[in-house]
């Protein structure tokens, strides 16, 4: 089962996405509730039908400390839609440093972007400019919601209420 569920703390803010399974063992055994669920289909044994869930909240506020996006190879990959900002290729990805490390470019989300292997090497310690290639758009952190909306694969309809509009910051 690879559909997933968003989570929300208990006073409806987005907190996570979770499976299935995960989702209803939460409902099933009263840690959280049924906010939404998918008209996709019934989850069912052997005597009994019930409902796909697609939102559910927690019963009982979580505080978290850091509600960030973790900056990570793979999150700057889904960032940049798993291919190279630069020719668009899907094949050998490489993180790519806007301004080169020897530079002074530091490893944050603002100068990382995803390059395939043979442009990562044609720019080599030069900035995109020097190059002659140019970002599609500058790169930057996206916050947690954002991630969460954007990233996450495909969402549902019934999520967009918690998960705002749109629009990217």
């Amino acid at each position: 089962m690879s559909r997933k569920v968003l989570v929300l703390n208990a006073d409806y803010s987005a907190l996570s996405i979770c499976t299935v399974p995960k989702a209803f063992l939460l409902v099933y055994l009263d840690k959280a509730e049924l906010v939404s669920d998918s008209p996709k289909g019934m989850l069912r044994t052997v005597d009994k039908s019930y409902p796909l869930p697609s939102v559910i909240r927690l019963n009982h506020y979580v505080s978290l400390p850091f509600k960030g996006v973790m900056l990570s190879r793979q999150n700057v990959f889904r960032r940049d839609g798993n291919k190279c900002v630069y020719c668009g290729s899907h094949e050998d990805l490489t993180l790519d440093h806007v301004v080169p490390k020897s530079r002074g470019g530091k490893t944050n989300w603002d100068n990382l972007v995803t390059a395939c292997r043979r442009c990562n090497s044609r720019k080599g310690d030069l900035t995109p400019e020097e190059v002659g290639f140019t970002l599609p758009r500058k790169p930057y952190k996206p916050s947690f919601i954002m991630f969460l909306r954007d990233f996450a694969g495909s969402i549902e309809e019934n999520w967009l209420p918690f998960l705002g509009t749109k629009e990217r910051a």
